[in-house]
């Protein structure tokens, strides 16, 4: 394996103790003998970014008093150079990771053991699918990545904590982290797969005649009222589509989690930084806007993340974060619209289930044989909803109308 041997995996408090560009290099794959990112362009997925990490440590959105501690691995060569990083957190409780933990940590306790603190690999507050190895392309890379997860592990001895979970990992980081001994899990999520379609009634064309029917009405019945849509990207972002939209974020968090886990200065700091990968939707009626969704771009995908309302439509929620998904992402060629963690409800509306994938590494030898057995059943009980669903698609049956 030549120098990988003599590779040095460290714990680092924040991202901002590597340089951005360094970072994005590992979280993009840019192979080490590549001079820059420039050969970038769009970011394949913005939430691995510096920018968007740095944002939600630097604004207090993920930090130790939100029970996020910062405590990213990186991996570096011999010769000082950083080759990998992997984002990590210190976590005093399961909220805002959508990979649900609770009854693990309650028998846990039960059972007299300290399930908190715990090691947490991901992004913080979102349930996106993404590579949490994040290792730079180049001879031994799958040695380096494979360093990465024992070194993960290794760290919850130092830390002193009860387990690591890496969420929302890729599938090939999940069958890597499999063979070496961690726990698998699977779930589902609904996303829209692009077929080529020219237009959003290409898309419609494609689906079975009783629900084409009724998504065009939901359509109608979503604007009506003098309603009116409108798209803010890029430079045209201004502190004041923030302040509207923030509006709509906390009505939503607090109904939904009782406080909102981001705050305010966040979305100012991702605004600054990376506004050309951030899209929001709004609805506007007599001159104000009364509902809003926020997207972020990544190179093949639109990732819809938050929605908020002022004003509540029939149907105006499928419209501003389904419907406007799909018509810009067939506008600008994207493959995919992945609209956030569960929803069935999704599934009438083009959005087909897809596996998503997390592993897990216990400490305790009686918790992890408890887990697995927990997982084994899980899995199964997962591939059996997602055929039962799948059965349910909308689209054509071979020869339908």
């Amino acid at each position: 394996m030549g120098d990988i041997e003599n590779i040095v995996v460290r714990a680092i408090a924040g991202v901002a103790e590597i340089d951005p560009e360094t970072w994005d290099a590992c979280a993009e794959g840019i192979p080490l003998d590549a001079t820059g990112i420039e050969v970038l362009g769009r970011r394949r997925n913005p939430f691995l970014a510096h920018a968007f990490l740095h944002a939600l440590e630097a604004s207090g959105s993920a930090c130790a008093d939100t029970g996020w501690l910062p405590r990213h691995l990186v991996l570096e060569s011999p010769d000082g150079e950083i080759e990998g990083v992997m984002p990590c957190y210190l976590k005093a409780h399961s909220m805002g990771e959508y990979v649900f933990d609770h009854g693990w940590a309650d028998a846990y306790e039960r059972a007299g053991g300290d399930y908190y603190p715990k090691l947490q690999a991901s992004v913080p507050f979102t349930p996106v699918t993404g590579p949490r190895l994040l290792v730079r392309d180049g001879p031994d890379r799958a040695e380096r990545q494979n360093l990465l997860l024992r070194a993960a592990a290794g760290f919850t001895e130092q830390l002193d904590v009860s387990s690591l979970h890496i969420t929302f990992l890729t599938r090939p980081e999940w069958e890597l982290a499999g063979e070496i001994g961690f726990l698998q899990r699977t779930d589902q999520q609904f996303h829209w797969r692009n077929q080529g379609y020219e237009s959003f009634d290409g898309f419609l064309d494609a689906l079975a005649s009783r629900k084409r029917k009724a998504l065009r009405k939901e359509r109608r019945q979503a604007v009506e009222n003098g309603i009116e849509i409108e798209w803010v990207t890029g430079a045209d972002l201004t502190e004041a589509h923030w302040d509207a939209f923030y509006e709509f974020y906390q009505d939503t968090g607090a109904r939904k989690w009782g406080r909102p886990y981001l705050n305010r200065a966040f979305f100012s700091m991702i605004g600054e930084t990376m506004a050309d990968d951030l899209l929001l939707v709004f609805a506007k009626r007599e001159g104000r806007y009364i509902a809003g969704a926020l997207n972020v771009i990544g190179v093949d995908t639109l990732f819809g993340r938050y929605w908020g309302c002022t004003e509540h439509h029939p149907y105006l929620h499928f419209e501003i974060c389904y419907y406007q998904a799909i018509d810009f992402a067939i506008r600008h060629g994207l493959k995919t619209v992945e609209a956030g963690a569960q929803g069935e409800h999704k599934l009438a509306r083009g959005y087909l289930p897809t596996e998503t994938y997390s592993v897990h590494y216990c400490r305790d030898a009686a918790l992890a044989r408890a887990v697995a057995d927990f997982l084994k059943r899980e899995r199964a009980a997962v591939t059996h909803e997602m055929a039962f669903l799948s059965e349910e698609s909308p689209y054509k049956k071979d020869g339908g109308s």
